[in-house]
């Protein structure tokens, strides 16, 4: 299964990337969330600069988040204790909120493996692990991972022992899960800072493995 990393664009003839304008007409969707916006604002519910605040909270997530959650998980038990019994008020406790949704952290062991994915369409905890890649919201990401794991995990160089069981989860529109890797060998002597380098975000969705120091 294809799951490129990179963006690859066409080069105008200047050399540099060639991006469509965005200058169209507006959809349906956009004039009421203009109108919307503007009627809350002028009613004084919201201001400019909340709603600017938000979206410049929103445009900075990203998988750091959920990394700093599994670095702490790794050096604290009782933290790791609270995350698997409450994922949405433990990731709250480190100023990450992800707002009406319920977070369950599920976590790799020796013999369990959890792949996460969304068969519907690309529910995500985008507040600790950013946007999606473009490969997760695919169909063929969403039928495979749910009909032959292994496989899917074998494309993405996790190669599985047969005696370990598989366990994949399938977010929901109130429902977000985040894996809690393994946590790698020889890592005893490092910083919460350094562990939370060796976090990817494939492996707290699944389809990789934290990193080796």
């Amino acid at each position: 299964m294809p799951h490129d990393h990179h963006d690859h664009d066409h080069l105008s003839p200047s050399g540099h990337p060639y991006r469509q304008d965005n200058d169209g007409a507006l959809t349906y969707w956009q004039t009421m969330e203009i109108a919307i916006r503007e009627l809350m604002i002028e009613k004084g519910e919201l201001s400019a600069a909340q709603i600017q605040a938000q979206i410049d909270a929103m445009d900075e997530r990203s998988p750091a988040n959920g990394a700093a959650v599994v670095a702490r998980a790794w050096t604290d038990p009782d933290f790791r204790n609270r995350l698997l019994a409450n994922g949405s008020d433990a990731a709250r406790e480190m100023g990450f909120d992800i707002g009406p949704m319920h977070l369950v952290a599920v976590e790799n062991t020796a013999h369990i493996h959890n792949l996460i994915v969304c068969t519907l369409c690309s529910c995500y905890p985008r507040n600790l692990l950013g946007l999606p890649p473009d490969w997760y919201k695919t169909r063929e990401y969403r039928s495979r991972a749910v009909r032959e794991p292994r496989a899917v995990l074998r494309e993405f160089g996790v190669e599985l022992p047969v005696t370990t069981t598989l366990r994949v989860h399938d977010s929901t529109a109130d429902m977000r899960y985040i894996v809690l890797p393994a946590r790698p060998a020889g890592t005893d002597g490092l910083s919460v800072d350094a562990l939370a380098k060796l976090v990817t975000r494939d492996s707290m969705i699944g389809t990789g493995l934290a990193k080796a120091p």
